[in-house]
């Protein structure tokens, strides 16, 4: 049998990123970023109907958790998926049948 370390460190914050995207609207947008690459918040509120204090909420803890890109434009901050990985779980998830 062969024994595996386990990196308890990696593995929290595995769960911490996963507890990051476990919302609905996290999700919604994920899956919005990954179709249109990049977009500020007025177009992710915009899109997703929602009130822009929430969309912002959403992204910061995205981007906390090392989830989301931001750069910023002028006035504007854009904001992308970091991982193309991010986008392969929400699929898989998406897709699971239970």
């Amino acid at each position: 049998m062969i024994k595996t370390e386990i990196d308890i460190a990696k593995l929290e914050a595995a769960a911490s990123r996963m507890r990051a995207i476990a919302h609905p609207m996290r999700i919604a947008i994920i899956e919005l970023l990954d179709t249109n690459e990049k977009m500020n918040v007025t177009e992710i509120y915009e899109r997703l109907n929602i009130e822009q204090a929430a969309a912002s909420h959403h992204l910061n803890i995205l981007k906390n958790k090392g989830l989301l890109n931001s750069k910023r434009d002028g006035k504007n901050t854009i904001y992308s998926i970091k991982m193309v990985a991010l986008s392969k779980i929400i699929d898989c998830i998406n897709n699971c049948t239970l």
